[in-house]
């Protein structure tokens, strides 16, 4: 079992750029599988980006490809999500979450964290 802590969300405007950061507690964060996912308001939780154990290889929704950037820092124990060109739209709660293989499906992740929210104005 994992502790996943986010950081990072705020409010910003359209275009803007943020950077969401999830620190994972124990020593064995390297042998877990990393995703971020988000939920807004009244709609089902989605899938956002994934990343691999040694960060060699990584997913994207469609609607996020091109625009964010997932990476992680085994030495820190961090999974960073890197969020350009935001937009509205992607006005949500993101959550990171930790597995022991690499799945775009949350129900693959059984470690979460609380969420940080993300609202992006117009």
């Amino acid at each position: 079992q994992v502790q996943l802590e986010e950081s990072g969300g705020g409010l910003v405007q359209a275009g803007d750029s943020l950077r969401l950061a999830c620190a994972a507690s124990g020593r064995t964060f390297s042998t877990y599988a990393m995703g971020w996912f988000r939920q807004a308001p009244g709609k089902e939780r989605e899938f956002v980006a994934a990343i691999t154990q040694s960060g060699a290889r990584t997913s994207y929704a469609d609607s996020v490809k091109g625009r964010f950037t997932i990476s992680r820092d085994n030495a820190k124990n961090t999974v960073y999500l890197q969020m350009t060109s935001l937009k509205p739209e992607d006005t949500a709660v993101y959550s990171c979450a930790a597995s022991t293989r690499y799945s775009t499906s949350p129900s693959s992740y059984g470690d979460w964290g609380q969420g940080t929210q993300v609202t992006v104005s117009s």
